[in-house]
């Protein structure tokens, strides 16, 4: 099992038909040897599953990969369920690049990504 640096862009949207790369995410989470999220390992990786999210003209927000009690997973920026963005179906994708995953922001539209890199979460110098 190892930690993966996930990155997501914006795909194709009425509002972005060529999608942007300057509206996404990057996550750190737990992958298995085939590319699914690990809520096996999860527990024990939890603290460095972190999230950055990038949208252009806005500050970047900061906060984790968490796995809720129910199985679903979601980008949480702060304490409690208020900000909290849904994943669909995140433990079923495979995070390669060219895959697709939506996300349901905070403004409660579903949105598309493209993963565009998956590489390993500690860099080697």
């Amino acid at each position: 099992m190892a930690l993966k640096r996930i990155l997501l862009e914006l795909a194709r949207t009425p509002d972005y038909p060529n999608g942007s790369s300057l509206h996404g995410y990057e996550f750190v989470a737990p992958l298995d040897d085939k590319g699914h999220l690990s809520s096996a390992e999860w527990p024990r990786a939890k603290a460095a599953c972190t999230v950055r999210r990038f949208w252009a003209g806005a500050p970047d927000e900061h906060g984790a990969l968490i796995h809720r009690r129910n199985g679903t997973w979601a980008f949480s920026y702060e304490p409690g369920e208020e900000d909290d963005e849904p994943i669909f179906r995140f433990d079923k994708h495979l995070f390669t690049a060219g895959e697709y995953v939506t996300v349901t922001e905070h403004d409660g539209v579903s949105r598309p990504f493209r993963v565009v890199e998956v590489a390993p979460a500690i860099r080697r110098a």
